[in-house]
């Protein structure tokens, strides 16, 4: 592990990718996220490897080609206009992705043994869940969660939105050991703030220590340890990409909460859920 688990935007650009995220680079095995950014009728194309991948449109729309599938993806304004539709490519595949009108796109990856076949996940399909109550409500794209999206081998991925001046991936909580009840993930969260100057906070405790102000495209690093909260200061909503993968032959994401707040759970069943979400839905806004 290199020590550094903040990454500001741009400290970890590789072009033509604006973020990187490598094992090598994070200092893990599994885990990895680039952020690409087209320019309108831009095209690239990459090698997948030895890691499954999904095509996400942050902003914009995109098609994808990999081993004679031909995805068009409608993709989104932006992380807070719409729940998007995506694409999954396989390891050891050529892609390419191109944008008529231009966009940024997420590409998410695992290292995994599983070579499985390029799909279509339409927005239609991806569940919408509202966690958490009161100032710990949240809103979570299961997009490519084990039980939403059976069809990878090793990844799983998620979108969180925050309404501003809530706190989410609250209580803290881990993945960092194989026992009943937990699983070993690396994890990767990429950030968006709402707004050109929006602002949030980041914590990460125990084995690694974290406390950060995130802006639009910084992304934290968390190999083991206790990760929460992700405040979302008022008057910027905020987003989060979360990616994991870890070495377990079963696609399983069990945490484990910080026994000191881990009683916070048992007060939400009395407050209601904040009637400000879901902050997006499969129409565009």
């Amino acid at each position: 592990m290199t020590g550094t688990f903040h990454l500001p935007a741009g400290t970890a650009a590789a072009p033509p990718y604006e973020l990187e995220i490598t094992p090598e680079r994070a200092g893990w095995e599994y885990s990895a996220l680039r952020v690409l950014e087209l320019p309108p009728g831009g095209t690239h194309t990459f090698g997948t490897g030895g890691f499954e991948t999904l095509v996400l449109p942050l902003s914009g729309g995109c098609r994808v080609a990999c081993d004679g599938a031909d995805f068009e993806i409608t993709g989104r304004a932006s992380v807070f206009s719409r729940v998007t539709d995506f694409a999954y490519v396989p390891r050891d595949a050529r892609v390419t992705v191109t944008s008529a009108a231009g966009g940024r796109f997420a590409l998410p990856a695992a290292r995994c043994p599983d070579r499985l076949v390029p799909r279509y996940g339409p927005a239609e399909d991806v569940q919408v869940e509202l966690r958490g109550a009161g100032r710990a409500s949240r809103q979570v794209n299961n997009f490519c969660t084990p039980g939403a999206f059976p069809h990878a081998s090793r990844l799983i991925a998620c979108e969180v939105l925050t309404p501003d001046g809530n706190w989410s991936s609250y209580p803290p909580h881990k993945h960092d050991e194989d026992r009943p009840g937990e699983s070993v993930l690396e994890e990767i969260y990429y950030f968006e703030v709402a707004g050109p100057s929006g602002i949030a906070y980041q914590r990460v405790y125990g084995s690694t220590d974290v406390l950060a102000e995130v802006r639009g495209g910084d992304a934290v690093l968390i190999p083991h340890g206790w990760h929460g909260p992700s405040m979302a200061v008022p008057g910027y909503d905020l987003y989060y990409l979360n990616v994991m993968a870890g070495p377990s032959p079963e696609r399983a994401w069990r945490i484990c909460d910080d026994p000191d707040h881990a009683w916070v759970r048992d007060t939400w069943p009395g407050q209601e859920t904040d009637p400000r979400l879901p902050l997006t839905s499969r129409e565009e806004r």
